[in-house]
Order: structure tokens, then sequence, then C-alpha cells
């Protein structure tokens, strides 16, 4: 299985244990919510479905009511299929969920890991954030060694594109960040009380976000913005 296959599997998943989907609302969920899918197509979408349903994780259903199925198959039409999780697709994509090695750090991984932080527990979400923050502070070290070293030969245009490429990269550790920070906050307010057993559980269906700070007009990156690359 590809990198890339691999996320659009993880995202399926994510998207559907919030809700069953027919292949037209999870193509647009996954183009609106998760930018890094924006250019990707039924025929990447449906193979990955096939492939989620054989192996257990999914399962279809009918998407309308019995006489409407039959009447698109007699019009040649397909009839529309709902995709619903499987108590074993929730159990391996809460697995997923749990992974926090070098992968879950990359661009596009890490972009589609961060869409669903809602779902995800507090501890790993802290260790894929600072994961993160490494992966682009050893990025940034690297860019400015070679910056350093190449400079004198670099026209005015070439530099700039450099020093755009690094800003880019240190706004985002600036902004991982302040996350980080907010996630350590939420975490020490919670220690002070005595949360409920299964609290947990309870904030990944509501999607709480626990630590998340909120700033009211505020600009972010994009975790999947290719300048941050």
């Amino acid at each position: 299985m590809s990198r890339r296959s691999g996320i659009l599997e993880f995202a399926v998943l994510g998207l559907l244990r919030e809700a069953p989907m027919h292949g037209y609302e999870l193509r647009k969920r996954l183009n609106t919510s998760l930018g890094i899918f924006r250019a990707f197509s039924y025929g990447t979408l449906y193979p990955c479905l096939k492939t989620l349903v054989a192996s257990g994780w999914l399962i279809e259903e009918p998407g309308s009511a019995p006489e409407e199925a039959v009447a698109a198959s007699l019009a040649g039409r397909r009839a529309k299929i709902v995709y619903r999780l499987t108590a074993e697709g929730k159990e391996h994509f809460e697995e997923l969920l749990s992974h926090t090695g070098p992968d879950a750090w990359e661009d596009e991984h890490f972009a589609a890991r961060f869409a669903f932080f809602g779902q995800t527990e507090r501890e790993v979400r802290m260790r894929v954030l600072e994961g993160r923050r490494s992966r682009l502070e050893e990025r940034l070290e690297k860019m400015r060694a070679s910056l350093a070293r190449t400079r004198e030969r670099l026209d005015d245009y070439t530099l700039e594109l450099q020093r755009h490429g690094m800003e880019s990269v240190e706004r985002e550790v600036r902004w991982l960040n302040e996350l980080i920070e907010s996630e350590r906050a939420g975490r020490d307010q919670r220690s002070g009380t005595d949360a409920p057993e299964g609290a947990a559980q309870q904030n990944r269906e509501s999607g709480e976000t626990g630590g998340l700070p909120r700033h009211g007009g505020s600009t972010r990156p994009d975790p999947s913005d290719d300048t941050a690359k």
C-alpha cells in the first residue's frame, strides 16, 4: 500500500466514523474538509472503498428505498450505496489514531491526522504535535545551512523564494508551539480535577478539542500548505 492510499483509507474511516455516507458525500467531504484530497477522483475513491469493504472495515447498504433502487437499475443507473463503518472498522480506526510514529509527522499524513484530532486522545495529540515540530525544526536547520552555503550563488529571486520557504516553516513551528502549550495547559487543568471515568471517550465522540486555542480572526497555517514542505 502506498503512503497516499494509506492516508486516504485513514480519512475515509474517520469520516465514516462520524456518520454513514455514500460515495458522493464522501468525495465532497474529502475535498472540502481535507484539503490534501482536493484533486482526487472517484477512480481513486471507489477502489479504496472496495478494499475497505473486503477487509471487513466497511459494509455496503442500499442508499434508497427498494423501489427506487429497482427503478435506477431499470434505467441503467447505478443505485446509491451507503458505506457504514463496522465494529471491526471502528476498532481499526482507533488503532490508527493511536499511532504516533514518524509517518504521522509528514506533511500530508499530519494534515489528515490533525483533521481528526477531535477524536484523538490528548496524549496522542501531544506526541504527534511534538513529533511534527521536531521534524520541521530539523527541516528548518537544513534549509538555513543550505542557504548559508549557496547564498552567494543565488540570484535575488531564487534567494527570495528560499526565504519564503523558510518563513513558511518558521510560521508553522510557531503555530505548533502555540498548540502544544495550549494542550499542556488543558492537560494541567484537567489533572487538577477528578475527571469522570470514560471522559476521554466522551471527548472523542463529541469532538471536544480540549486545549485547542481559540483566536478570533487569527491566521493559522494550513498543515497541508505546500510552501511548508
